[in-house]
């Protein structure tokens, strides 16, 4: 005589599917960015200031026309945010990379885009 045997399934068990990457890569790009948190200077008094709120970033940009504030996320190795409208990034870079006489010198920068950097010693 033969028996059929069927398996049952664990109905409390999660079912399997492809496992993912992204919290942990996401965890090391903020780790990656967190690394900048502080304060940041640039020509003429200017500066960008970096502190961070839960998952958020404040970024703080002081030009010559005065202080603004923005909400960034982390976006790979780079902070994403928003500005009039537009979609900017700040990346790490050299003196060089900014594009500015005042800066060239330098080796550990912050790049919102050329012509606007801002280094540390």
């Amino acid at each position: 005589m033969i028996v059929p045997v069927t398996a049952c399934q664990d109905r409390n068990q999660p079912a399997a599917g492809p496992s993912s990457t992204a919290p942990a890569q996401t965890a090391a790009a903020n780790n990656q960015t967190d690394k900048w948190l502080g304060q940041w200077n640039g020509p003429e008094g200017t500066y960008l200031l970096l502190s961070k709120s839960g998952d958020k970033y404040i970024v703080k940009i002081q030009s010559l026309d005065g202080a603004q504030t923005y909400e960034g996320v982390s976006s790979g190795d780079r902070i994403q945010f928003e500005r009039g409208g537009k979609t900017e990034f700040i990346r790490a870079g050299s003196g060089e990379e900014t594009g500015m006489k005042w800066l060239l010198d330098e080796k550990n920068c912050l790049i919102i885009k050329e012509g606007e950097g801002f280094c540390r010693k």
